[in-house]
């Protein structure tokens, strides 16, 4: 690294932005009686994507789809927000995916929550208030999947 890079610090936000967002509740209105007395599923599905845009600056997207049904499988709502950041990363090039897939969505993820709360909120439900989200397992999981994807290339 340069002198003047190293005096830069590692992670730059330059923005953050709802890139895509879809609510939907095709029960409605009959699924809010329907819903007395009953606790829906509510899996939450999480996924990651990181390009670059020039030197240094890439774009990270936070995708979350959550698909609420009631036990008996009827849905309650769906969600799909891809919420948005452009990044500046300052640091070694062996540490750049991690920065991209870790540090940069767990500094995203308060502002995609709040959008998830705010939008059921005013959905007539209450606030969906995700729990935090382990980034470290998730680009674990993602770098041994890859790892077992080439293995298993290399076999054929």
């Amino acid at each position: 690294m340069t002198e003047t890079a190293q005096n830069l610090p590692p992670l730059i936000i330059n923005g953050q932005y709802i890139k895509d967002l879809s609510f939907e509740i095709p029960g409605a209105p009959t699924i809010y009686t329907e819903m007395q007395g009953q606790n829906p599923d509510i899996p939450i599905h999480v996924d990651i994507t990181a390009s670059g845009l020039r030197e240094n600056t890439f774009e990270v997207v936070l995708h979350l789809k959550i698909d609420a049904t009631l036990p008996d499988g009827k849905p309650v709502f769906l969600v799909e927000l891809a919420y948005g950041g452009i990044f500046t990363i300052n640091v070694a090039p062996e540490h750049v995916q991690a920065m991209l897939l870790i540090e940069c969505p767990r500094m995203m993820f308060p502002f995609a929550r709040n959008i998830i709360a705010d939008l059921t909120r005013d959905g007539g439900f209450p606030p969906l208030m995700i729990q935090p989200i382990d980034f470290v397992q998730l680009f674990r999981a993602r770098v041994e999947a890859a790892q077992a994807e080439a293995a298993q290339a290399e076999k054929n």
